[in-house]
């Protein structure tokens, strides 16, 4: 009988780890973008890996990822409101086609030629969304909660044919995401507005003569093919958007689940910076080998330093409008990146928050 009641004991003792069986937490997990564009790749590769090995940690929680990338729930042009009203779960929020609902988040797009460091930018701006009300408040009234930042490596002019300077797309028609086109004011270029997905049917239609846009997403759309002039001016960087959940979504979540995941949004947002900054040299290195052999071949024009500057020197002052526009809130802001921007050892081509 002692016997049997030490077995029974021991028995006790194992059984509670048995006993609560693993909570299976299904989410839905989409983009307007295809996983080949880096930053949607590495939802899967670093945002929801990190999310999963965090958890299995425990193993109290496990997510069921549903993926739907590539635009299969959403386009680029509803990437906020789906997030916004549960279409899906967690979704890549593109902000640059956001300017009315998210006008402050456009921070960097008016302030260009600031930095060509993403990792750096992202970092300031991960700092503002963190320490500054306004911005947290422009995400969250939509009902969503921001979990990691996307960016852009350095923009470039793709043309389909050749340009020796800045003052050569005077008259063209160039391809441009959402606020991005006011960086071709002044030039006498006719912005079009458009996105990645969009891109290479414009240029290739006769819609656009070219296109503003960034190494690392030009290569993987092959915008190469049809925009075989890779005109170098690095102009800048910017905040491109944010991964985010739906607010409704989050509240429901156990709280282990969301310190797995805003760790794993920090985690996405630094690896993404570094691989912007490590990557745009070699994707725009790639994109000549790869077209070599078309005709015209892909050549990559380095243009002069001068030509960066005086693209620069035709702006209007672009950070100086939009501040006005947007009031007090956007003021501190652009002075607060600015001088997050100096205090990391950058030196912006134009100081915009003192113009």
């Amino acid at each position: 009988m002692r016997k049997l009641l030490k077995m029974t004991a021991a028995a006790i003792v194992v059984m509670p780890s048995s006993l609560f069986a693993q909570e299976i937490i299904d989410l839905t997990i989409a983009s307007s973008h295809p996983t080949v564009i880096p930053w949607v790749g590495m939802m899967q590769t670093h945002f929801m890996a990190k999310t999963d090995e965090i958890l299995a940690e425990t193993g109290d929680y496990e997510i069921n990822w549903n993926e739907a990338f590539g635009g299969t729930l959403y386009k680029a042009n509803a990437t906020l409101s789906s997030v916004e009203e549960g279409i899906t779960d967690v979704g890549w929020v593109f902000s640059m086609l956001e300017p009315a609902k998210l006008p402050l988040s456009q921070l960097s797009s008016y302030a260009p030629f600031s930095t060509a460091n993403p990792k750096v930018m992202l970092t300031v701006m991960q700092d503002l969304m963190e320490n500054n009300e306004a911005l947290r408040e422009e995400w969250e009234q939509y009902n969503l909660k921001v979990l990691g930042l996307t960016g852009t490596d350095m923009y470039d002019i793709y043309t389909k044919e050749p340009i020796e300077s800045i003052e050569d797309i005077n008259g063209m028609k160039i391809s441009a995401p959402g606020v991005l086109g006011t960086w071709l004011r002044g030039t006498g270029a006719n912005a079009v507005d458009g996105a990645l997905t969009t891109f290479y049917t414009d240029i290739q239609t006769g819609v656009s003569d070219g296109v503003l846009t960034l190494a690392l997403g030009a290569k993987p759309a092959k915008l190469y093919e049809v925009a075989p002039y890779l005109n170098r001016f690095d102009a800048a960087v910017a905040f491109s958007g944010a991964i985010a959940i739906n607010r409704d979504v989050w509240d429901t979540l156990p709280e282990e689940v969301q310190d797995a995941m805003l760790e794993a949004g920090k985690y996405y947002t630094d690896a993404h910076g570094t691989q912007l900054l490590e990557g745009h040299e070699q994707a725009l290195l790639d994109m000549v080998e790869l077209g070599k052999d078309q005709n015209p071949p892909v050549t990559l024009v380095e243009m002069p330093a001068d030509q960066r500057e005086a693209w620069v020197a035709l702006l209007p002052d672009l950070a100086g409008e939009w501040a006005e526009s947007q009031g007090p809130a956007a003021q501190e802001m652009l002075s607060a990146y600015m001088q997050g921007l100096r205090d990391a050892g950058e030196t912006p081509v134009r100081d915009w928050d003192k113009q």
